[in-house]
């Protein structure tokens, strides 16, 4: 996933962005789960009594987080990434609640990452260029880089498998803030009557601008 300096692929598959954004977003889109003045009510609802305050990471962790994710899944020409999405607050109101149990995983995973970053480029993740911060995560995506539990590849993993699930999941979680993954993959959001311009092929579906517990037939799960 992540875009090496100077090269057009990605790790891995060789895709593009766009094409990476393309095939996750349209597996993801659903099962989760461009810039919206107002919040939906069931995003309102999720975040309103934690806003943006850290509820699991410490500031430091979260500083780290933000600018591995920045690099998974970067702002570009194609439009704004992970980052701008709140990735990074899906992640942390996940961690005290559906990935709590992998709480323990991150503080020891964030700590080795900036401790690597130190060790091989002399300062800690979040304040190195870009080159560098790929070159980090690189190391650590191959199984690289040593002080990692379990391997620095099954950190890199882990984290970059809940980025693209906080950039695309749906926004009552915390992330895809303003519908920002959505709209980068053309999803129309969710909804439960299918107009007449839906079902053409010839023209891009319109945004609902909405979440789908923003109807009352789902449940909300867990925050």
């Amino acid at each position: 996933m992540l875009r090496l300096p100077g090269e057009d692929h990605m790790i891995n598959d060789c895709l593009t962005r766009r094409q990476m954004l393309q095939r996750l977003g349209l597996m993801i889109g659903l099962a989760g789960g461009l810039r919206l003045p107002a919040r939906s009510s069931a995003r309102a609802q999720g975040l309103g009594a934690v806003g943006n305050a850290l509820v699991s990471l410490t500031p430091a962790e979260a500083e780290t987080l933000r600018a591995i994710i920045a690099r998974i899944i970067p702002a570009d020409e194609n439009g704004p990434g992970a980052l701008e999405a709140r990735a990074d607050r899906f992640i942390d109101r996940a961690l005290a609640g559906a990935l709590k149990n992998q709480r323990s995983t991150y503080v020891a995973g964030l700590a080795a990452l900036d401790a690597y970053a130190q060790s091989a480029k002399g300062s800690t993740f979040a304040k190195l260029p870009a080159s560098d911060q790929d070159f980090i995560l690189t190391e650590i995506q191959f199984n690289r880089a040593a002080g990692f539990d379990g391997g620095s590849g099954q950190f890199f993993n882990l984290v970059r498998t809940h980025t693209i699930q906080g950039t695309f999941s749906d926004p009552f979680y915390g992330g895809n803030e303003n519908f920002i993954g959505w709209d980068l993959i053309g999803y129309p959001g969710a909804r439960v009557v299918v107009s007449p311009n839906l079902q053409r092929m010839d023209i891009k579906p319109e945004s609902s601008r909405k979440s789908a517990y923003d109807y009352g037939m789902f449940n909300k799960g867990e925050v």
